[in-house]
């Protein structure tokens, strides 16, 4: 007999309640189950004291008798500090862009850093334009008068 502490929903549509429960792990989601352990409500906010309501001493008892714990109840109980936290698992590599999608980001990327060098270049020469120029005259004689 395998027993999972998982999640079994209930409430009405769109607004989800959640016991946490043991129950083996071939019982559908939310069938019959050995022991209810506490509830989750995801619409309260997290520090809200009734957001999630758990026995910490039998979530113990039963992970010693053998129980695993789903995903999403590891991580409530992270939050809890009843187990360590769970490691990020890596996207896998099938949900990635495939190769011609990649190439058009690759594609766009650069069009984009050519337009901002474009723009940087087009900015400096305007202010050079405008950048009052005063001409410095000979150090010499001055300007004298001709005589025709």
């Amino acid at each position: 007999m395998a027993l999972r502490i998982r999640l079994a929903r209930g409430g009405a549509k769109k607004r989800p309640f959640y016991k946490l429960v043991v129950t083996e792990n071939t019982n559908p989601r939310d069938g019959k189950f050995l022991e209810r352990l506490g509830t989750y409500n995801p619409l309260l906010p997290k520090d809200h004291h009734e957001s999630m309501m758990i026995d910490v001493e039998r979530v113990k008892y039963w992970m010693s008798v053998g129980a695993k714990v789903s995903d999403r109840v590891e991580k409530l109980l992270a939050s809890l500090n009843v187990v360590e936290k769970p490691a990020i698992v890596d996207t896998p590599l099938k949900s990635a862009p495939k190769k011609k999608a990649q190439e058009r980001t690759k594609v766009a990327a650069e069009a984009t850093k050519a337009a901002a060098a474009a723009a940087v270049e087009a900015e400096a020469a305007k202010h050079h334009e405008e950048a009052p120029t005063v001409e410095v005259e000979a150090a010499g004689e001055p300007d004298a008068p001709t005589a025709s």
